[in-house]
């Protein structure tokens, strides 16, 4: 009984191991070498391609002044502005008629009414395609924080790799210790999940598009379907990035981090309701999918910290290997992120917390029989069909 019980342990663990070590070490290094907004210099006036900023506002008045404020900075010589009001109840439309007032490249469409068979983001960022002019598009949310430069060098790499949609990490600003422990381990656990080095290469299926910032060019844009292939897609950003990899442009991930910044949710409480309406949707809306992933995530990330106390010779030793990993890749996202490494050592528990933010956002979905978002319900079965 002991001698089975313990080979059961070593083939377990031997399993865990080997996924951290082939393709846990192979994400980590590919994570070492996406490129820095930093290393690249910022693009000419000559160099530098007119540019629409397009972006969707609904009742942002708390966080949209100091994003406009920045965007205002924005260093770029061909650069126009376009943002959607979108069916706003707040004082967002005023806010942004005032700054389309006393700024010239900003320019404000409004949006009453949501047709039918669309989200509304996605069709608040298609009005805002249509209203554009720029050969290339950049979209972003109304709450990023822009430096002034940061466009100009992302023309540069976009230039210098060939590249016709190039998506950006944005620096995430996080405060206390709940914020930090779920937003570094999900930096960590998205690394895993899209291996955004893979993105470049064209003979990999992976794909990324982080909704504060992807460039792309129009043609590209216009090729893949605009955001009509995407009317009623969740998680439209990463979405885009699919079909745009899909469509065999050529796509790239780079590390903003001084350079672009947002403040995803206001708290562990905000963070955990906020993405009520995106996991099972980045889920596919499958069960057997969720089912996968909370397993997974239990038996690769926290089962090994559990059973440390329990398990000698080369179980034991097998567990080890694999915390190591875990924790040497934790730090890491910990230093680019600038938080403390130490909170590595919370590893198994933002992966718990993960694990329940998924089942959580399956089981609310099920039971509203679809997702509320911005005061708008949109049924489940319309979701599924509409899912890219």
């Amino acid at each position: 009984m002991h001698l089975a019980l313990y080979f059961t342990e070593l083939s377990f663990f031997g399993f865990v191991a080997v996924f951290w070590v082939l393709y846990g070490l192979r994400v980590v290094y590919g994570a070492l070498r996406l490129p820095w907004v930093k290393d690249f210099s910022c693009a000419s006036d000559a160099e530098c391609p007119p540019i629409s900023l397009l972006f969707a506002a609904r009742d942002e008045e708390e966080k949209l002044p100091a994003a406009l404020a920045s965007l205002a900075t924005i260093d770029y010589p061909n650069l126009e502005i376009v943002a959607v009001d979108d069916r706003s109840t707040d004082a967002t439309a005023r806010i942004l008629d005032d700054f389309a007032a006393a700024h010239p490249r900003f320019r404000v469409v409004h949006v009453a009414e949501l047709p039918a068979g669309w989200l509304g983001k996605p069709h608040a960022l298609q009005r805002a395609y249509e209203a554009s002019r720029g050969e290339w598009l950049l979209f972003t949310d109304a709450d990023v924080w822009f430096k002034s430069d940061v466009v100009r060098r992302s023309v540069t790499i976009a230039r210098e790799k060939n590249l016709d949609h190039l998506t950006l990490f944005c620096d995430m600003q996080m405060v206390g210790f709940w914020e930090k422990v779920l937003i570094t381990f999900f930096g960590l656990w998205f690394h895993m999940a899209t291996d955004p080095h893979g993105v470049s290469n064209p003979r990999s299926a992976a794909y990324v598009g982080v909704g504060a910032f992807q460039m792309l060019k129009r043609s590209a844009y216009e090729a893949v379907g605009t955001h009509r292939r995407l009317a009623m897609e969740v998680v439209d950003d990463m979405k885009l990035g699919k079909i745009v990899k899909m469509a065999g442009f050529r796509s790239g991930v780079a590390v903003a981090r001084d350079f672009l910044a947002v403040r995803w949710h206001a708290g562990a409480g905000n963070l955990i309701r906020g993405v009520t309406k995106n996991f099972f949707a980045g889920a596919s809306f499958s069960l057997r999918l969720v089912g996968l992933s909370i397993v997974g995530t239990l038996l690769l990330n926290v089962a090994p910290f559990a059973a440390l106390p329990f398990l000698h010779g080369w179980a034991l030793a097998l567990a080890l290997v694999s915390v190591a990993i875990m924790l040497a890749f934790h730090a890491g996202v910990d230093v680019v992120m600038r938080v403390s490494p130490l909170y590595a050592l919370t590893f198994p528990l933002g992966a718990l917390i993960l694990a329940y933010m998924l089942l959580r956002s399956t089981l609310v979905t099920l039971r509203q029989g679809g997702i509320i978002w911005r005061d708008t319900f949109y049924p489940l079965d319309e979701l599924k069909r509409g899912a890219v």
